[in-house]
Order: structure tokens, then sequence, then C-alpha cells
């Protein structure tokens, strides 16, 4: 009789045993997607942080005139291991009936591994250096941005009228002219916000152009009339054509000279609050007036973006480095640098297009 319960308890042991081997790969199978799930949502904020951050680095280090370098993330790789455990065990007595121990366990193990690429030779001319084309600002306007902004940004000349071009370079020493700039963007936005704007691109003879086109209904508006006046163009017409090199005979073309990548870094560079001790150490220049007065670069871009500096770590920030011994950052319930932040790292993608993942220079297994 006991040979016969032992014989028994066996076979269900046995049967048990091959139970939890059975289930354990079809645990297995829900980790793929699981992780899938997880992880890529994580990856993604990850390198939106860096991202961020990087942008936010580099233009700390063009307003102290250092040296700004990207780094891009050419490729990311993970390896999943996966390990099944199982154990059982009994108390095999003759008047004892089903007494099992069983044992389970799984241990789950990522290793990623990241690839970065950095810009170089024809890669930093094209997506640094290179002027923002027309067709860009052009998409950029129909993404939903406002007209005012992408052209502040974007452009440092326009109908001969200077929005701080000096500024597209390290900061400069003399105050900037930009009012009447600001003054002609203003106005089209006026028109913009009644829907009277549409702004179209084309190609004429293989030189690229951008139209403006103010609706019949408001081109002799107040605004549309004032946006001539101060374009010191002809009032009242219903397009006017931007292009880089307008002939004398083209009365209703403009001229625009947008800004590279580099300059538009440069320009937005001047909203950052430099600390009092960096400023008294004579580490960055110090705009100043036709009359000796200290230039506020607020003025300029100040509503457009503000990057401020402290010397404890920010509690509300958006995006925050340190570098120089100090915390700089934007404000996360600052909406319009927010906006302008975001305007900027959009313009830096539409730049760099596509990123090789070949030739990494530095491959890290993440965790290692």
């Amino acid at each position: 009789m006991a040979n016969f319960i032992f014989l028994v308890q066996s076979r269900v042991t046995y049967f048990l045993l091959l139970a939890l081997l059975a289930l354990g790969p079809i645990g297995c199978l829900n980790y793929g997607p699981i992780s899938l799930k997880s992880e890529r949502s994580k990856y993604n904020l990850a390198i939106q942080k860096t991202n961020d951050e990087q942008l936010l680095l580099n233009l700390v280090r063009l307003k102290y005139r250092d040296t700004p370098f990207f780094l891009e993330v050419g490729s990311v790789a993970s390896q999943f291991k996966l390990k099944n455990k199982a154990s059982i065990t009994a108390q095999l007595e003759s008047m004892v009936k089903d007494i099992f121990n069983l044992g389970a366990s799984t241990s789950y193990e990522e290793s990623p591994t990241v690839s970065y690429t950095p810009l170089h030779g024809d890669d930093f001319v094209k997506n640094i250096l290179s002027t923002l084309p027309l067709k860009t600002i052009t998409l950029l306007f129909h993404s939903g941005w406002s007209i005012e902004r992408v052209f502040r940004v974007s452009c440092q000349l326009l109908g001969g009228l200077e929005n701080a071009p000096g500024a597209s370079g390290p900061t400069p020493k003399l105050a900037p002219q930009y009012k009447e700039f600001l003054k002609a963007v203003q106005y089209l936005q006026e028109i913009d916000d009644r829907d009277a704007l549409h702004i179209n691109y084309q190609e004429v003879n293989g030189q690229p152009q951008m139209v403006l086109q103010i609706s019949n209904e408001a081109k002799n508006s107040k605004s549309a009339l004032e946006f001539a006046r101060t374009v010191n163009a002809v009032p009242g017409k219903s397009m006017y054509v931007l292009n880089h090199f307008p002939t004398p005979e083209q009365v209703d073309h403009l001229r625009v000279v947008p800004r590279s990548f580099l300059g538009i870094m440069f320009y937005l560079s001047q909203s950052i609050e430099i600390p009092k001790r960096d400023v008294l150490k004579g580490k960055v220049t110090l705009t100043k007036t036709l009359t000796g007065e200290s230039f506020d670069w607020f003025d300029v871009t100040g509503d457009l973006l503000t990057i401020r500096s402290s010397n404890e770590e920010p509690l509300r920030s958006m995006v925050r480095i340190y570098y120089r011994n100090s915390w700089f950052y934007i404000d996360d319930s600052d909406l319009s640098s927010k906006s302008t932040f975001s305007l900027l790292t959009q313009i830096y993608a539409l730049q760099s297009g596509a990123i090789k993942s070949t030739d990494p220079v530095l491959t890290i297994g993440v965790g290692s």
C-alpha cells in the first residue's frame, strides 16, 4: 500500500512539474509586448529630456562664447533576458496526502545600448551654419506657429528693416536696430489674427520666394497699410513677395535675410540671465547704447524667451542644466518661453533631417 501511495504521489509530482515548466514559456510570451510598451515611453522621455538639455547647454555656451557641440542619438538598441526557475518539493509519508511545496521565480534583465553621433563636416555646415530656407519658414507658419514668433526668431532682415542682425553672432558691443522690424511683424500678426493672411512658397527661375497674400477685405485695413508703410512697400496691395535679392523693378518684392540655425541660437542666447558674479568678472560681453548706457536685451527677446539662472537647483523648470557653477533653466510656467524653445527644437529637427547611425563616436551600455 505504501508503495502504491508513493507511486501516485510521484506521478502527481511529475505532472505538476511539467505544468510549471509548460506555463513558464506562456508567461514569457507576454514580456515582449509589455516591455516594448513600457520601455519605449521611457526611452522617448529620456531622449527628449537630454535633447532639450543639450540645446539649452549650447545656448548658454554661446552666451559665454564657449564652443557649442552637438551630439546626436544615432541609435538605441536593447536586449532583454528572461530567466524562469521552477521547483517542487514533496513530503512523502504514507499517512500524509498531497503535501507539496511548489516554487517559481522569474528574473527580467534589460541591457540597452545607445550610440552617439557628433555633428561635424558637411552635416554641421548643412544643419547648423546654413541659413533657413524660405520653404522651411513657410512650413513653420503652416504648422501653426504665429507669423510674429517665426519671423522674429528666423529672420534678421525684412524689407530693409533690421532685426538685430549683429545678434546672429557673439553678443555685439553696440545696441542693435530692431524696433521697426518688430512693428512690421506685429502688423502682420494682426492681419493673421483676422484670418486674412496666407503665405505660400514658390520658385521662379530657380529662385525661392515666399508670397504674403492679404485678403481683399483686409488689404486696406490699418494693419495692412501700416505694414506697407513700415517696410517701405506700395500700400493697398494684396500680395507681397519675399526673396533674397529683389531687383529695383520688382516694386512688390521685399528682401528677406533668414538666420542660420547657429544665428538663431546666438540671437536667443541674448535672453539668458547671467549671474552677476560672471558679469563683474567680464565673462560675457556687455552691450552699450551709443550714449554709453547698458542695453537690456530683454527689450529684444524678453517676450520670446527668458532663460533664468540660480545658485540653487530650480524646483519648477521645463528644462535645466548646471554649467559654470550655476543652474540655467526655463520656468515651467513661462508659456511663451516654452513655446519659443519648442519652436527652436522643431527648426533644429527640420535642419537636421535624418541622422546617420553609422560611425558612432561613443557606444555605451547603459548601466554597465
